[in-house]
């Protein structure tokens, strides 16, 4: 691998975005030189000048600004074409809300074995409060899980009645994926904030497939590959830290359901 480049989305959050910038800055590179591109996905005006003015510093920095809000996935494959031979590097892809820690590239570079049989790899993903976001899902969602999943689309009411009820019943209801954060191993659904994209991924697909502006990313990148006959490999030694301040909390809770139930249809026609 000659170099490795992160990849990311501003959008009206370029504080967010320049603490992930100096995060990158200040990993041990171990002589393998990175790359950062931003892409803004049409901020406004202020928010893109104060952040070209803030990582103007950053020689490795490029920022390329869409005209129009390309989405999650949609974004980042626009930032994935702007990389020359993306087969010969480690490509990142993730938040604007990530601290990478400072080992992250040689614990990378500790796993290049596994590029060789795996094209994307999920990281160690762990929030301010100390909680493992990695396995996301470990094997294909349940039929029951999904049952609930429909209810919760059919109806905004229902949505609200159901995010209650799991407010509610805690431990009952949460996933148990995540007590295995230390096992590395093949899994189903990495969570969707940051995947490494190895040279397998680039000899197969030249960009992330993206159906929806948003949601269900996860799913859709698992089906991409599951049509080549592959997986994500989840590996606990790379890390990252989840900011939680992410772009998506910005939009109206309505709004926001909505998005993600047409992300729902498409994804339940094809799991």
């Amino acid at each position: 691998m000659n170099s490795f480049y992160f990849v990311f989305i501003n959008y009206n959050n370029y504080r967010t975005t320049i603490n992930c910038v100096k995060s990158i800055q200040q990993i041990d590179h171990h002589g393998v030189a990175s790359h950062i591109i931003v892409i803004d996905n049409a901020s406004q005006a202020a928010d893109f000048t104060a952040l070209s003015e803030s990582i103007s510093e950053f020689s490795n920095v490029r920022i390329i600004r869409s005209e129009k809000n390309l989405g999650y996935f949609g974004g980042l494959n626009l930032g994935i074409s702007e990389i020359n031979n993306p087969e010969k590097h480690f490509v990142v892809i993730g938040n604007n809300d990530l601290l990478y820690h400072q080992e992250f590239i040689q614990s990378a570079l500790n796993k290049k074995e596994i590029f060789e049989s795996y094209p994307v790899i999920s990281p160690n993903i762990i929030t301010l409060d100390g909680t493992h976001q990695n396995p996301h899902v470990i094997n294909k969602i349940s039929r029951f899980r999904q049952m609930i999943y429909d209810l919760y689309f059919s109806n905004y009411l229902f949505a609200n009645l159901i995010i209650r009820m799991v407010k509610l019943s805690g431990k009952l209801t949460s996933r148990k994926d995540n007590g295995q954060s230390e096992i590395a191993q093949p899994i189903f659904l990495g969570h969707g904030s940051c995947y490494l994209l190895g040279p397998l991924f680039f000899d197969h697909f030249k960009e992330l497939w993206a159906p929806t502006f948003l949601f269900d990313e996860e799913l859709f990148l698992s089906k991409q590959l599951e049509q080549k006959g592959m997986k994500i490999f989840y590996e606990p030694s790379i890390k990252v830290t989840h900011c939680m301040h992410t772009s998506v909390d910005k939009i109206p809770a309505k709004a926001k359901w909505k998005l993600a139930r047409e992300a729902h249809k498409i994804s339940r026609e094809l799991f």
